[in-house]
């Protein structure tokens, strides 16, 4: 049982009954009934997004964040399959379409004792890096998409961390299950 302290259109900031008999704060998405994160991947290459968080921004933690194509399940498009939006997000927000999706995780959390959110991982098969629709900048949000080699992956995270940039949670999580979902 929860309490609705704050509702906007896509975010809820809700209450709860801690254990402790005190009050447990948390962010709710309302509209949406799952998220998804997408890891594009050729047979020698990886697509990263680079956005820009305002959260992030305005904490000071960086301008800049890594991460990968993502979205919500059902929040524009009712009655949306998980599968359904793997395909939409990754066609938005990289322009690809994948030749395989193989489903890596479910029900991940980021930040579960914060968000009520969870995701599934998914690892696209991209066989053409052939743009099939412009791809969006999600409100400016995406300022850039960069192809890496797989075998350079780490060290080009290490330097865009060395340069201030933020790591996604939920892109590390599809990595670490990208090397082990060889489709």
């Amino acid at each position: 049982m929860s309490d609705v302290l704050c509702n906007t259109k896509y975010l809820q900031l809700k209450k709860t009954a801690a254990k402790n008999g005190g009050d447990w704060v948390y962010a709710h998405r309302p509209n949406a009934k799952n998220v998804v994160v997408i890891l594009p991947m050729t047979a020698d290459e990886i697509l990263f997004i680079t956005e820009e968080r305002p959260p992030l921004q305005a904490e000071g933690r960086g301008k800049y964040c890594i991460g990968l194509p993502a979205g919500l399940v059902g929040d524009e498009r009712a009655g949306e399959s998980v599968e359904d939006a793997i395909r939409a997000e990754l066609k938005e927000e990289a322009g690809l379409a994948a030749e395989e999706i193989k489903i890596a995780a479910y029900n991940v959390a980021s930040s579960a004792g914060c968000v009520s959110e969870t995701c599934t991982l998914a690892i696209a098969k991209i066989k053409d890096k052939t743009i099939v629709s412009l791809p969006v900048d999600d409100g400016g949000v995406i300022v850039e998409r960069t192809w890496v080699k797989k075998s350079e992956v780490k060290d080009w995270l290490k330097k865009k961390e060395a340069e201030g940039y933020v790591l996604t949670a939920q892109m590390l999580a599809c990595l670490y299950y990208g090397e082990e979902c060889e489709i």
